[in-house]
């Protein structure tokens, strides 16, 4: 079933759209507070669209990132105990919430870099640094580089692979994509 290369088509599609900037940066934003898709699902074919504009896409995707992880902090730091706790509860994150925790206590202000670059849930930990009342600045700074590093990496990747990565990438979309359902199911399976 060829359903990832019609979505990869139709996402390089609205790459190409004078909103999509804005779309790129809501997405951003709303990443690092509570929404599950990460922006390089846009970032990507955003820079494959228009490569000259890679550094451009990066900066934006990043300085969205850091204000949608500043909201998470203030939403951790100011309405955990009314809203926040009561999600987590809900939607059944307290595993991972506690998780965030442990790592917290261990780790400190690198788990926010290490979060900020990898595809960890960054809006846990953002929440989370703000529940823990973590120093701001320090809190800013490790956002910043592990987003920036992040998402400057990504364009920086796509710009340099270019119309060869496209092809490439487009031949095994589907695989790709199921293989990403499959590792998802056999994880939720192992870790439920």
């Amino acid at each position: 079933m060829k359903l990832f290369s019609a979505i990869y088509d139709w996402t390089l599609k609205w790459a190409e759209h004078k909103f999509a900037p804005s779309m790129l940066a809501i997405l951003t934003f709303s990443e690092s507070v509570f929404f599950p898709i990460p922006p390089d699902v846009l970032l990507a074919p955003m820079v494959l669209a228009k490569p000259e504009k890679a550094w451009r896409f990066a900066s934006l995707t990043t300085i969205s990132s850091i204000v949608g992880g500043s909201v998470g902090y203030l939403l951790g730091y100011l309405m955990f105990e009314p809203w926040i706790q009561p999600l987590i509860t809900e939607f059944g994150y307290q595993h991972r919430f506690d998780t965030a925790m442990n790592w917290f206590s261990e780790w400190g202000v690198w788990v926010v870099f290490i979060a900020g670059f990898s595809p960890i849930p960054y809006k846990l930990f953002t929440v989370s640094a703000g529940f823990l009342q973590m120093a701001f600045l320090p809190f800013l700074l490790a956002s910043a580089i592990g987003r920036g590093l992040r998402f400057f990496l990504v364009a920086g990747l796509i710009q340099w692979g270019g119309s060869n990565m496209e092809k490439n990438l487009r031949k095994w979309i589907d695989v790709l994509g199921w293989g990403l359902v499959a590792l998802i199911i056999i994880a939720y399976l192992i870790l439920r």
